[in-house]
């Protein structure tokens, strides 16, 4: 199959080594404005994930993200803000990276290239047909990655990607593919620039609205997020003096009592509607 690698074409600028501070940040942020347009267009797509991945979660399965390099390190930063945020188990949305936990912080030689171990992985974790696996690629070409997707076709597991070219073996394989096409990078085929942050937007993009979905949120606040530093300690105590109009000292009270924001929330509500 033949198409338009346009993440390894070469870029728009030229003897970047000549220019200055100033001129290299100017060239890269005007490259960067154009990542969130070409998002844009991809909205039906990702729309169509984000239905599949709501229906796998409400019925107990998982989202599995599967990637390497930078677009495996992404999946992983992903899924591990989940449950901080939103109060979920860490076992909902995981991410996985070819090469293991070392290649978060150093390259694992070749680790992208197994057509074996994406699935190996997977079968780790336990997967089931419950579950959505999105391959995360900006080439659209990774083998680690397609070959996974393959499998879990073959398994009746629901599948999607995010990858920087049109028309990719990897959207080919994918249920629901998102293509979010940004063109050449700055640097040369450095796809952790542009291709990076549109994945990381559409991740973004991914969870949220899931979460959102499955009632994670209360109006636009976190009710559900863990409790794990005085930020958002302050933030929670903040949340009830809003939302139920009482004093801080209260609002500290019931926090350091409930330990969460919404069983605090609850607890008040039903308090007061018994003593109505």
């Amino acid at each position: 199959m033949s198409f338009t690698k346009t993440t390894e074409q070469d870029s728009h600028y030229n003897h970047l080594e000549t220019k200055s501070i100033k001129a290299l940040l100017s060239v890269i942020n005007k490259e960067d404005q154009s990542v969130p347009l070409a998002v844009e267009k991809a909205l039906p797509q990702i729309e169509t994930l984000v239905t599949q991945t709501v229906k796998c979660l409400q019925n107990g399965g998982r989202l599995f993200y599967l990637g390497a390099g930078t677009s495996g390190r992404l999946g992983i930063l992903d899924a591990s803000e989940c449950p901080p945020t939103f109060g979920v188990p860490a076992s909902m949305v995981v991410g996985l990276i070819a090469g293991g936990d070392t290649a978060i912080r150093n390259a694992v030689e070749f680790a992208e290239d197994d057509t074996q171990q994406g699935w190996k992985d997977l079968q780790a974790n336990a997967i089931t047909s419950n579950d959505m696996v999105v391959g995360i690629a900006a080439s659209g070409t990774t083998p680690y990655v397609i070959a996974a997707l393959k499998a879990c076709q073959q398994h009746h597991i629901s599948t999607g990607c995010i990858t920087c070219n049109l028309g990719s073996p990897l959207a080919q394989v994918a249920d629901y593919p998102i293509e979010v096409v940004v063109g050449p990078e700055v640097v040369t085929g450095s796809s952790r620039m542009k291709a990076g942050t549109a994945q990381k937007l559409v991740l973004n993009m991914i969870t949220t609205a899931s979460m959102i979905q499955l009632g994670r949120i209360k109006g636009n606040k976190m009710v559900d997020m863990q409790l794990s530093n005085d930020k958002l300690v302050a933030r929670g105590v903040n949340m009830l003096m809003d939302q139920l109009q009482i004093s801080k000292t209260e609002a500290q009270q019931l926090l350091e009592t409930h330990k969460n924001v919404r069983t605090a929330l609850k607890h008040y509500s039903n308090e007061h509607t018994k003593n109505q």
